[in-house]
């Protein structure tokens, strides 16, 4: 069963980061969009609360749910069916959701201040071997190099997203353009706030204990989109979320989007090749490499499928960490491969319909572990994938 709803913020968020923070006259950065976690873990104790559940009590592992609620939440170190599979900011225009999505890794835009002019896509079909045969050596690992194909000179722009027809223009294999481009500036502002730190026992105020910290203000019409598997119709469909830090509130209701885009199957069937985007931040054993790489660069997929990873556009990797609140400890630090990282597969063997059809509604998760922080992972909103057609030519 799959659940969307629509997340709209009262006021300002706190969205912070993993960068240490508590000492006087620390800043604290913004992270926008936030973590996966903080929806999940958002959403998953709302489903507490109204089940008449005590937080701290289910947190320590000291209260059983029951009846369906157990299926859906289990427990903190082994969550149950609940799986968060999407959080992307989204706009509300003419009473219908619209998610936005970061510009994918093998994708370039160049532009003025006041917007985007030139939308370019790498070639993934550049071969090392043929541009070792005329001389150029390099030491990348996969068998092509994505080139940037562009005469004039430029500097990148960044914090850029693509609207959802920028989205189904380039999962059908296409350039956006750059009318379907928005930049962040456009969606949100950051502002500064001043704040002192408190005594955690008296909640007295901390002599010189100053800090800062960047809040995030959305446009008006501007919210996040969640989709939730596995939660059996107990997610919430109205009232308020705590969000972020320092308790900031955002409504939730219903919402209907058709999502995820689809490529075109029939294209990839017979071309047998096929880019796998992350739509959740990535969290492997393998660094950047994903699950189910085997030797020579051989993936083997669900379903019996088989590929060849030729080529990847993978940014730099980030670390997922926080603060829970439960336990009073940091979370868990670990290397995530960040969201519209793209790897290119060719060679495509095996029933591929069905096999990227399960890859894009379960994610890797069908080729990781089940147990442990691989569990919590899943249940957050980690490994999760869109499928693309191969760049036309």
């Amino acid at each position: 069963m799959v659940e969307q709803r629509f997340l709209h913020a009262v006021d300002v968020l706190y969205l912070r980061g993993n960068r240490l923070f508590g000492e006087a006259g620390s800043h604290s950065e913004a992270e926008m969009p936030p973590w996966p976690t903080v929806a999940a873990g958002a959403l998953r104790s709302r489903m507490l609360v109204d089940a008449g559940v005590d937080l701290q009590t289910f947190a320590n592992g000291h209260t059983a749910l029951e009846g369906a609620l157990e299926d859906v939440l289990g427990t903190p170190a082994r969550p149950g069916t609940f799986t968060l599979t999407t959080l992307l900011p989204a706009r509300r225009r003419n009473g219908t959701i619209e998610p936005l999505f970061p510009l994918a890794a093998d994708l370039v835009a160049y532009g003025e201040e006041e917007g985007i002019a030139d939308v370019r896509r790498l070639d993934l079909d550049v071969s090392g071997k043929r541009l070792a045969e005329c001389g150029l050596v390099t030491s990348h690992p996969l068998a092509h190099l994505p080139v940037l194909r562009r005469i004039e000179p430029g500097k990148p722009k960044s914090g850029l997203w693509l609207t959802s027809a920028g989205l189904r223009t380039y999962l059908s294999g296409g350039v956006p353009g750059a009318e379907q481009v928005l930049q962040s500036g456009d969606l949100w502002k950051t502002e500064t706030r001043l704040g002192i730190a408190l005594q955690g026992f008296t909640r007295t105020t901390r002599t010189g204990a100053l800090y800062t910290s960047d809040v995030v203000a959305p446009d008006p019409d501007l919210g996040f989109f969640v989709e939730v598997r596995g939660a059996d119709g107990h997610v919430p469909r109205d009232g308020l979320l705590r969000f972020g830090g320092d308790g900031r509130a955002v409504t939730i209701e219903p919402a209907a989007v058709p999502w995820p885009p689809e490529p075109d199957w029939e294209r990839i069937e017979r071309e047998c090749r096929f880019l796998l985007i992350l739509r959740t931040p990535g969290v492997f054993p393998g660094g950047w490499r994903p699950p189910g790489l085997e030797a020579e660069d051989l993936w083997q997929g669900p379903s019996g499928i088989s590929a060849r990873l030729v080529a990847a556009v993978v940014p730099r990797a980030r670390v997922v960490s926080g603060w829970d609140l439960a336990k009073h400890r940091p979370k868990p630090a670990q290397r995530t491969v960040p969201v519209g990282a793209v790897y290119a597969f060719a060679e495509a063997e095996g029933p591929l319909r069905e096999g990227l059809e399960e890859l894009l509604t379960k994610g890797f998760w069908s080729l990781l572990p089940t147990e442990g922080l691989w569990a919590q992972r899943r249940a957050e909103g980690f490994n999760n994938v869109l499928i693309a057609n191969w760049p036309e030519s």
